[in-house]
């Protein structure tokens, strides 16, 4: 049995059997008998490296014996094993040569947060997105029969990825093509069956084996003779393992299926998936693992250790004798969730719509207060959308809470289910733009590019929590399909209003009058160009509203400004500045114009300090940009 840790060491833990197996090549030179304690002290170390840099840890720590079973087994990397999502992707990490490189997690020029092509060799598909992985181990499959190669492909996916309409397209395909693979249903919360033990374990071992597999196959040549003798032998054998295993659903799809075995009993892991991996055909194994298992705080709370945070010092660094810290305020998600509540209250048409992202995007208190208002899809962005077309065309006011990089996944349900119809929709798009250490899979680059070219479209951007506040009530009150993006953390604090005042649709506001320069902030970068505008003494403008433009304020601008400066946390093709020029363009309107935003390749994972930087959004990088601009302008 796992041993069971109760806080996470502050010291690097003694970990000899681990440090002789930095490879798979080397674990898969330890006897078998000392797999339990090489699991003991990858849960350990991996409790330790993720307390000296925080990320992503409940999931890492359910799947340590798993990790184990399938690079001892395999022969990983020339067997392609492809992690869903990547959340508990760690002691894959651990395992593949990047051990003394995990202080370096979701760090500036360190280890990605999720399985990555580039860093490793053994991340044969890179994710972070949900869902993905039974499609792509497909593909490798099919890519290698196709070159007459003999290597296996082996895709891990959770029960919460397994609810989403892409890994069933995959599972239905791959048997149309008799694909030699392994999917394991990576089972953390128990959601399909509770039937573990004993019996199931050993039944487990007997379904999967040669025996069994030849003892069938024998069966049906002699019984194909006899009319209808197959047939009745085969439902026989579906209804009786239907009684014992929930695996009904994957054979009807054409799965050979095995399972639910314990994914902590490493014998039954290892003969099992000895036994699988030499079976030909789709193979669909059922593990069921616990979150957060081996660190007690985890397996009681396993959403609160989803992910953690680095640990601080035991002995705390002295603050300097400078001005105190400003109390911070509530997160947008937060005064996102408490509009939700206000609102709800006030109209009893709105429904509230996640896509498994309740706690992330603050729908709790909703769901508690408003059970039967609130539905969570579960991870299925694509019908959550049509969801609220459908709930739409009844007079419901749909809000879909969502996830800028999530949003990315419905687009075609956003354009055609939505816009077409013009239905009463509210998006809210929550993580917008950099988010820091999760790096670019998960960063909301490219939202207000793919939403402004949908006609009929709202799209607003706040630049603090209460234009969040305001701006949410004014897309709940438009006829039509609205957007607001608003980013992950806190904002400057601004105090909220108590009610539901709506904002004047596509109407900007002048936050500081100046000269020469307007900088015209779409989103929280306004801060940042206020600052910059008292050092030059230039016009800021918070534009609020990316479609419609407020296009009588932007005449008057560029009639009295020698540039014009577009400041957006979004990439600069396509964005709230294209829209700007374009606009200027069509009215044959000619005035300089800078776009500052996101640049075109991929920002890596870092500090969101260190993003802004980079990419010239912060105070520095706004007033350096501008003030070269205006050099080029100088005759």
């Amino acid at each position: 049995m796992p041993t069971t840790f109760h806080e996470i060491p502050r010291e690097r833990p003694l970990t000899p059997l681990l440090d002789s197996a930095n490879t798979p090549d080397e674990l898969r030179r330890l006897a078998e008998a000392d797999l339990e304690t090489l699991a003991d002290e990858l849960r350990q170390y991996l409790l330790y490296s993720v307390g000296q840099s925080g990320g992503h840890f409940g999931a890492g720590l359910g799947v340590i014996e798993l990790t184990i079973a399938l690079h001892y087994v395999f022969d990983t990397p020339d067997d392609r094993l492809v992690w869903d999502v990547g959340h508990q992707a760690y002691p894959h990490k651990i395992l593949t040569g990047r051990r003394e490189r995990m202080g370096t997690l979701r760090q500036k020029d360190g280890l990605a947060a999720f399985p990555r092509r580039s860093e490793s060799e053994y991340d044969t598909f890179g994710v972070g997105h949900s869902s993905t992985s039974i499609s792509a181990a497909l593909g490798m499959a099919i890519a290698a029969r196709l070159k007459g190669e003999k290597r296996k492909s082996v895709a891990v996916i959770g029960d919460g990825a397994l609810t989403a309409g892409m890994a069933f397209e995959a599972l239905n395909h791959a048997t149309d093509v008799g694909a030699n693979m392994l999917v394991i249903l990576n089972d953390n919360d128990m959601s399909i069956s509770k039937n573990v033990g004993g019996l199931s374990n050993y039944l487990a071992k007997i379904i999967s084996s040669r025996t069994y597999a030849s003892m069938r196959e024998g069966s049906k040549k002699i019984l194909s003779r006899l009319p209808g003798a197959w047939e009745i032998a085969r439902k026989v054998e579906e209804h009786a393992k239907g009684m014992l295993v929930p695996g009904t659903l994957f054979e009807e799809l054409g799965w050979n299926y095995v399972g639910p075995i314990d994914g902590h009993d490493l014998p039954t892991l290892l003969a099992t998936l000895r036994n699988m991996r030499d079976l030909d055909g789709p193979q669909f194994l059922h593990v069921v693992t616990k979150k957060g298992k081996g660190f007690a705080p985890a397996e009681a709370d396993p959403i609160g250790y989803h992910a953690i945070t680095k640990l601080e010092p035991v002995t705390p660094v002295a603050a300097p004798l400078s001005s105190p810290k400003r109390p911070s305020g509530p997160k947008y998600s937060n005064v996102f969730g408490q509009w939700l509540c206000d609102m709800a209250a006030a109209d009893n048409r709105l429904v509230g719509i996640t896509p498994a992202m309740k706690e992330g995007s603050d729908l709790v208190d909703f769901s508690e207060r408003f059970p039967e208002r609130y539905f969570d899809v579960a991870i299925a962005e694509q019908h959550a959308v049509t969801l609220a077309a459908g709930m739409a065309c009844e007079g419901a006011k749909p809000v879909v809470a969502i996830y800028s990089t999530f949003l990315q996944r419905a687009y075609d349900q956003l354009i055609h289910d939505v816009a077409v119809q013009h239905l009463d929709v509210l998006f809210a798009i929550d993580r917008a733009g950099l988010v820091g250490e999760d790096g670019p899979t998960h960063a909301g680059s490219f939202d207000l590019s793919y939403l402004r070219c949908i006609p009929g479209m709202l799209v607003m951007t706040p630049s603090d929590e209460n234009e969040l506040r305001r701006m949410l009530t004014t897309g709940h009150l438009f006829d039509g399909p609205a957007a607001v993006r608003y980013p992950r953390g806190t904002g400057p604090n601004a105090p909220l209003d108590a009610g539901l005042q709506p904002l004047e649709i596509g109407k900007a506001v002048v936050r500081r009058q100046g000269k020469g320069v307007a900088l015209l902030a779409f989103g929280v970068q306004l801060a940042e160009a206020l600052r910059v505008g008292e050092t030059l003494d230039a016009t800021v403008v918070d534009m609020r509203f990316v479609k419609p433009l407020d296009e009588a304020l932007l005449r008057e601008l560029a009639s009295s400004h020698a540039l014009l400066v577009s400041i957006e946390e979004n990439s600069i093709m396509g964005g709230a500045g294209s829209a700007v020029s374009e606009f200027f363009a069509a009215e044959n309107i000619q005035v300089p114009m800078l776009h500052l935003g996101l640049p075109d390749y991929y920002v890596e994972h870092a500090k969101p300090s260190q993003m802004l930087a980079e990419c010239g959004l912060d105070e520095a990088g706004i007033e350096r940009a501008v003030r070269q601009r205006l050099s080029q302008l100088q005759p």
